[in-house]
């Protein structure tokens, strides 16, 4: 079964490899990505140097969640992909949810 967003609520895809984790925010109803954040990111590079780990996924879950904020976005679908909710997509999901972002 696929996971697909609605109007108003667009679905975060998390897509972790090996060194990276990147979340996405995908509007499904207009095919667009709507905004991006990951471990490549600048925003997440100047304030730590280190690789996937749970650190940095609390770091890229606040990170959208403040970009959500900014496109007005307090809803949103959560599409961990084939990952298991545990540890860095925990961590990720856990710190959207404390920065106000309801999935």
């Amino acid at each position: 079964m696929k996971i697909r967003g609605k109007k108003n609520r667009p679905r975060v895809y998390i897509f972790k490899s090996n060194k990276h984790i990147y979340a996405h925010v995908i509007d499904d109803h207009n095919k667009k990505i709507l905004t991006t954040s990951s471990s490549l990111s600048l925003e997440i590079k100047k304030q730590t140097n280190e690789f996937a780990n749970c650190k940095v996924a609390k770091l890229i879950g606040k990170n959208i969640a403040i970009k959500l904020k900014e496109l007005g976005i307090s809803q949103i679908i959560f599409d961990r992909g084939h990952n298991t909710y545990h540890g860095q997509i925990k961590e990720l999901a856990e710190a959207a949810r404390s920065e106000g972002i309801k999935f």
